[in-house]
C-alpha cells in the first residue's frame, strides 16, 4: 500500500527534520518542501485516474463539460490551496496560510457561480 510508504516517508523526515531545525532550520524547511513536493508526485497519477472517471461518469450522465470541469477546478483550487496553507504554516509563516486560504475561499466563491445560477434557475422553473 502507498500510503503505508508516504507514512514511513513522512516519520522519517519529520525525524530528520527534529534534529536538523535546532542547527540550520534553513535546511529544514527545503527538507519539508522536498518531501511535500515528493509526495505530491506521488498522488498525482492518482488524481488523474480519478478525473478520467469523473470524465466519463459525466459523459455517461450527458452532464455538460463546462460544469465538470467547473467542479474539478473547484476541487482543484480546493486542494491547493490546503496544500500551501499547510506548507507556509510548516515554514512557521501562518499568516501567509491564512492569506492563501483567504484567497481559496474567493476564488472557490467566484468559480461556483455558473453552477449556482444553473441551480437557482432549475429552482425557479420547478416552481409553478
Amino acid at each position: 500500500m502507498e500510503i503505508i510508504q508516504i507514512v514511513g516517508l513522512g516519520f522519517v523526515v519529520t525525524l530528520l527534520i527534529l534534529i536538523i531545525r535546532r542547527e540550520r532550520p534553513e535546511l529544514a524547511v527545503q527538507l519539508s518542501l522536498t518531501l511535500a513536493t515528493i509526495i505530491f508526485l506521488l498522488v498525482l497519477n492518482k488524481v488523474n485516474v480519478v478525473l478520467n472517471l469523473f470524465r466519463d461518469l459525466a459523459e455517461k450522465a450527458n452532464i455538460s463539460h463546462m460544469y465538470l470541469n467547473t467542479i474539478l477546478k473547484i476541487i482543484g483550487i480546493a486542494y491547493i490551496t490546503e496544500f500551501g496553507a499547510q506548507v507556509c504554516r510548516d515554514a512557521g509563516e501562518g499568516a501567509v496560510a491564512s492569506k492563501i486560504e483567504f484567497a481559496g475561499k474567493v476564488l472557490v466563491m467566484v468559480m461556483a457561480i455558473p453552477i449556482i445560477a444553473l441551480v437557482l434557475d432549475t429552482i425557479v422553473r420547478l416552481i409553478p
